[in-house]
């Protein structure tokens, strides 16, 4: 494989993974995150296991046009990307209206439009090429409204939206946009969101970081416009056809409250 793909938020969890999935297959990667330190020893490592090209961007993606910083060094150093991951993206756990405003605006800025503004930089050269495949990562949160987490279940409900969408757009291009939608998973997710103690994951085995991100590179490949990782998230995320919102609504509240 003599493809590069660029992964946002790629020194932890699922990004991490995904680096190593795809330089396992010979791929070229450009990571961005925002701890230099992490990006360098990330680096290291890839390079001496596979043989392989890795470019690091130290970027803070909530940071207004840092998107567009990343897109114009990499213009500036002719490198092609032929899979955009939008991996980057963190939650808050608390009442809204407890919540501090700072870190909802970052939260919007990395989940949304860091994400929005990528895929906008990378796609219109994918469709000149006719090739080219993005992969957006969002949640099954992004299937009912979320008390407690209200704003970052609305972030995910833009990511399967929006991605959904610009993969019907591109259908004729030969260009594919895949919506990842993981369930709780091991990583450092529950930690910085404070949901150590809710329902959703205490007590709970959760699938590991590698198994979703190996699911979901596969999907990628395979040009599949939503990948659910696990089949209990399947049957919940679909389940909430069949029941009325208000009622979805407090089941999220239930599980998502502290034990």
């Amino acid at each position: 494989m003599n493809k590069t793909a660029l992964i946002t938020g790629a020194t932890s969890g699922i990004g991490y993974e995904l680096a190593y999935i795809h330089a396992k297959q010979g791929g070229n990667v450009v990571l961005v995150a925002r701890s230099k330190d992490k990006l360098e020893q990330i680096k290291k490592d890839l390079e001496n296991k596979y043989k392989i090209d890795v470019y690091i961007i130290e970027k803070d993606l909530s940071i207004k046009d840092s998107a567009k910083d990343v897109f114009d060094e990499l213009i500036k150093n002719n490198i092609t990307i032929d899979y955009l991951i939008n991996n980057a993206g963190f939650g808050d756990y608390g009442f809204f209206n407890d919540s501090d405003w700072g870190k909802l605006e970052r939260m919007i800025n990395l989940n949304i439009t860091a994400l929005t503004q990528l895929t906008k930089l990378f796609l219109k050269d994918m469709i000149k090429r006719r090739d080219g495949k993005i992969m957006n990562v969002a949640s099954t949160a992004a299937f009912q409204s979320g008390p407690t987490m209200a704003v970052y279940y609305a972030t995910k409900a833009y990511v399967l939206s929006f991605s959904e969408a610009i993969n019907n757009e591109v259908k004729n291009s030969r260009v594919t946009v895949t919506t990842l939608c993981p369930g709780a998973t091991q990583s450092g997710f529950q930690e910085a969101a404070s949901l150590q103690e809710s329902r959703l994951v205490k007590g709970r085995k959760l699938p590991t970081s590698k198994e979703v991100a190996e699911y979901g590179y596969n999907a990628m490949l395979k040009g599949k416009s939503v990948a659910i990782h696990g089949i209990v998230n399947y049957l919940l995320a679909n389940s909430v056809r069949f029941f009325p919102r208000s009622a979805v609504v407090k089941i999220t509240r239930f599980i998502q409250d502290k034990r």
